[in-house]
């Protein structure tokens, strides 16, 4: 058995959910958030038999996909007043970050 840990941004989570449900896989969700943006995140935590791995992994590429995004390099509020301001930098965001971990054990009480 293997444990899935895929961390998504907020904005795909009702799309990988709906996925993963559609496609039989169940899971937990966790609440997070990310260290560069500060954005909200979803920890998802999938069990899944070894047999059945690259079709959630396929579930998380297809429901995820990074795109572009204009931020603020610093807050306007952490600017010294009068500060030049930078214009916004193009990032990337979105997408998945999967983590496969072999589980040990397993038990459903």
């Amino acid at each position: 058995m293997k444990l899935v840990l895929t961390v998504v941004h907020d904005r795909d989570k009702s799309k990988i959910t709906e996925a993963l449900l559609r496609n039989g896989f169940k899971f937990t969700k966790i609440g997070s958030t990310g260290g560069f943006l500060r954005e909200g995140n979803v920890t998802l935590l999938i069990g899944v038999e070894e047999d059945e791995l690259d079709k959630v992994l396929g579930v998380i590429g297809d429901s995820c996909k990074t795109r572009e995004q204009f931020v603020n390099v610093l807050p306007p509020d952490a600017a010294p007043v009068g500060a030049f301001m930078p214009s916004p930098v193009k990032v990337l965001v979105g997408g998945a970050v999967a983590f496969v971990v072999d589980v040990q054990r397993f038990e459903r009480f």
